[in-house]
């Protein structure tokens, strides 16, 4: 694949001509990473994005605090990631890895802004890719993640898993245990005080029913079983979905705190410098008072 037609694969390059993309291509730095190494790490600083030539590259959040690695994403061959660099000076939000051995462009911020702002197209397009991540997240951010999967799971159950469900939770019960004793008591005084009976000692009819009501039970009670796991499963998924977007949540807070606290950290630094600068101005003036008193 060459370099122009791999940049017209990527959204944020839509708007220029293929000749500003040919000039673009030119640009690009070719970077070769081996399979388990960092192309960068969260909390870098950034200044540039990546175009996948060859190989995949996976992004992911570190292990912090305890918690275990966050896989958020698999690259491949024609995507690109890192490209929140190109508009602003922060610190990588996420690191990435080589999953295989690699081949990536590397494309500059400089360069990017020298042959965006030319074309009003390519702003445009710029904008509007920016824009849909912005809905993108506004969208995924604004939806619950907790929601009862059991109640969903159970409004989509069948007639007959409904009353498999409710056989194998008769069965381990004392319900079931009483009746099959008050049942089983009940047929042999009726054989043994009836003058003619129907099912004598040894109880063959009876141990034939025994039999089939065990054979019925064992899958019907398998088939609660499974779906139980099933529910665990998607209950365990929904979990994570809430622990992850909760930990998303502080991370952003945290973030917006640490900004907060830089900002007045500087808002007091400039307060104690124009207090330097008054007490400064005002120390000649006192002077020159006193030597004319």
């Amino acid at each position: 694949m060459q370099r122009h037609e791999l940049l017209e694969r990527v959204p944020l390059f839509k708007g220029l001509t293929e000749a500003d993309r040919i000039s673009l291509s030119e640009r690009l730095v070719e970077r070769r990473y081996q399979a388990g190494e960092l192309v960068f790490s969260k909390g870098d600083s950034g200044s540039a994005m990546y175009l996948i030539l060859s190989g995949t590259v996976e992004i992911f959040l570190p292990p912090e605090g305890g918690t275990d690695r966050v896989d958020l994403k698999q690259a491949g061959e024609g995507e690109h990631f890192g490209e929140l660099a190109l508009f602003d000076e922060k610190p990588r939000s996420a690191s990435a890895e080589a999953k295989t051995d690699c081949v990536l462009l590397e494309l500059e911020r400089e360069h990017f802004i020298h042959d965006i702002v030319r074309s009003e197209q390519a702003v445009l397009a710029v904008l509007s890719e920016m824009a849909v991540r912005l809905r993108d997240t506004n969208s995924l951010l604004s939806q619950r993640a907790a929601k009862d999967v059991v109640k969903e799971f159970e409004d989509t159950l069948s007639w007959s898993a409904k009353l498999a469900d409710r056989v194998a939770e008769l069965n381990g019960s004392w319900v079931f245990i009483l009746g099959l004793l008050a049942v089983s008591l009940g047929w042999v005084a009726m054989n043994a005080f009836i003058p003619r009976p129907f099912d004598a000692y040894p109880y063959q009819f009876f141990n034939l029913f025994l039999g089939l009501l065990v054979g019925l039970q064992g899958p019907l009670i398998m088939m609660s079983q499974n779906r139980q796991a099933a529910k665990d499963r998607a209950q365990a998924s929904t979990d994570f979905r809430v622990n992850l977007k909760n930990e998303v949540g502080i991370e952003s807070l945290g973030r917006e705190l640490s900004t907060f606290r830089r900002a007045l950290e500087e808002r007091m630094v400039e307060i104690e410098r124009a207090q330097i600068e008054l007490a400064s101005h005002a120390s000649p003036r006192s002077a020159r008072l006193s030597t004319r008193t």
